[in-house]
């Protein structure tokens, strides 16, 4: 019983072998890569993310960074993600048009307490809901957990966006809060909601966007025929 009770107290022993550290590498899934991020990105980026556009510019409502106007900005601005080593970025590559159409990144790396971010995450309009964006983030969490070995991914992001926190559990990232007055960005307050998925669910949730990747899911349209939410249901109700 003391035994027992202990377990109850302290929480379960874990390994103390730390994850690794992500490696600048490129990862090819089926519709998208995901490339090291260069400087020789940034006009192809530039060309999907940047200008004047009221479309393009609500893209960088809750980044940290931007909107970009002006080339020669977004070119800095990329190149210095590009030195990053965390946030590690990556950018965003269509497997069909060889087009860049965004860019994501892993960081706050804590290999000693196996926890990863995926973050950063630039969608354009010709990424936003295709099968290509929800894979960016299906290739991330499969690098953090399987091949990294960390046991948590985390995302995050502005209270307000709306988009972001619907993307978040639509992807089996389970809502954990807010982080009240956590940031200023941009001159504004910004209170944060905290997603994690961890390792005990990766399981059912890498079944799930393989499920719904697979393209038996989908009618010669390319439209859905069952939601990544009602797969992974159906695969938590088994």
């Amino acid at each position: 019983m003391e035994c027992g009770a202990n377990v109850n107290k302290f929480g379960p022993e874990l390994s103390n072998i730390p994850a690794r550290r992500p490696e600048r590498q490129s990862i090819s899934g089926n519709f998208i890569t995901l490339e090291p991020l260069t400087a020789e990105h940034a006009d192809d980026l530039y060309d999907v993310l940047g200008g004047h556009e009221q479309q393009r510019a609500s893209l960088w409502d809750y980044m940290f960074a931007g909107p970009f106007t002006v080339r020669q900005s977004l070119q800095r601005y990329i190149a210095q993600c590009a030195e990053s080593k965390d946030p590690q970025f990556f950018a965003i590559v269509d497997k069909i048009s060889g087009k860049v159409t965004g860019y994501i990144s892993l960081l706050r790396f804590d290999p000693v307490n196996r926890v990863i971010e995926v973050g950063h995450v630039m969608f354009s309009k010709l990424l936003q809901r295709t099968r290509g964006a929800t894979e960016c983030v299906y290739l991330l969490a499969q690098l953090a957990f399987d091949d990294l070995g960390y046991r948590r991914c985390e995302w995050k992001c502005n209270n307000l966006n709306e988009p972001s926190k619907r993307a978040a559990q639509r992807l089996g990232f389970t809502f954990e809060g807010i982080f009240r007055q956590h940031m200023i960005i941009k001159g504004r307050n910004r209170d944060t909601a905290w997603f994690s998925i961890i390792d005990s669910e990766w399981p059912v949730v890498k079944q799930a966007f393989q499920t719904w990747l697979d393209p038996m899911n989908f009618d010669e349209q390319g439209q859905q025929r069952q939601a990544l939410a009602d797969v992974r249901n159906s695969l938590l109700r088994a």
